[in-house]
């Protein structure tokens, strides 16, 4: 095949989750639905459902290092996309690893917390990840809750920040663009807004959906990643992103007893061929 007609290579880091919701299983489908090719590096196993995380064991540094660097010895990469990340010595080592391609796009996913509230990120990653990974992110992808936690200063407890201010903080802090997601946020509409240190460069509105979501921030990160490896300019990769995945949440699905699924493929199930029959035919 020619070069030219390769598709865009993502490499992703992040934790596994069995369930197929979140995690790198749905960074994989994610980046295959917007037509790119994932190159994964598995930064932690988790114990978890789909209502949410029970246990995780990180994956040794050395081991996540030498995944990274085998595929980029061997594979040309357009984009990286970083989620959970399991440990500070991961996060050590993925920061050495970026400072190595700084001309690659980089999106980065905090993942602080499961959508039930687990804790996946103690006090000192969350402060290696603002001192180690934040300088090198080309965009970063934190809800409101999670800009609050990673913009946090002394004195916040008696005047908290407006989430604009947040966004200033974590541009000031490295971070090139920060796009805050309003998921958490009251009204009809869940505001996000792109961030770029002096203001907001843009700002989208979409219907509220009923329901929680297991992986909506893994999809949309991955989305915007995608985009950039496809070769969009920020703004309009964080759009066309967003839409992605509101498309996801909107056709999201149920499959077991705790938070809806997005569906990444909603766009093939739509198409009808592919649909698997409820009943098989009887004569």
């Amino acid at each position: 095949m020619p070069q030219d007609l390769l598709p865009p290579v993502v490499m992703v880091f992040a934790a596994s989750d069995p369930s197929g919701g979140a995690g790198i299983q749905a960074d994989i489908m994610t980046l295959s639905s917007l037509g790119c090719h994932p190159l994964t590096v598995l930064t932690a196993l988790t114990v978890q459902d789909s209502a949410g995380v029970e246990d995780v064991l990180a994956v040794d540094a050395d081991w996540v290092a030498d995944q990274a660097r085998a595929r980029l010895e061997d594979i040309a990469v357009d984009a990286f996309k970083i989620g959970m990340l399991g440990s500070v010595e991961n996060i050590v080592a993925i920061a050495e690893i970026l400072s190595d391609y700084p001309e690659i796009p980089c999106v980065l996913d905090p993942v602080l917390a499961s959508g039930r509230g687990d804790e996946l990120a103690d006090a000192d990653m969350i402060d290696a990840l603002r001192t180690l990974l934040l300088p090198q992110a080309t965009v970063l992808t934190p809800n409101s809750l999670e800009a609050r936690r990673l913009a946090f200063e002394e004195g916040d407890e008696a005047r908290p920040p407006s989430l604009d201010e947040c966004a200033r903080r974590l541009a000031a802090a490295g971070a090139e663009y920060v796009l805050v997601t309003g998921t958490h946020e009251n009204g009809a509409e869940v505001v996000n807004f792109l961030h770029d240190g002096s203001g907001r460069v843009r700002s989208d509105a979409w219907p509220r959906l009923p329901g929680s979501y297991h992986g909506s921030g893994c999809t949309l990160a991955s989305a915007i990643a995608a985009n950039l490896a496809n070769g969009l300019d920020l703004g309009e990769a964080a759009r066309d992103a967003q839409e992605y995945t509101w498309q996801t949440l909107a056709k999201g699905f149920r499959p077991g007893m705790g938070q809806l699924f997005p569906d990444r493929f909603f766009w093939a199930r739509e198409a009808g061929p592919f649909l698997r029959s409820s009943a098989p035919e009887t004569e």
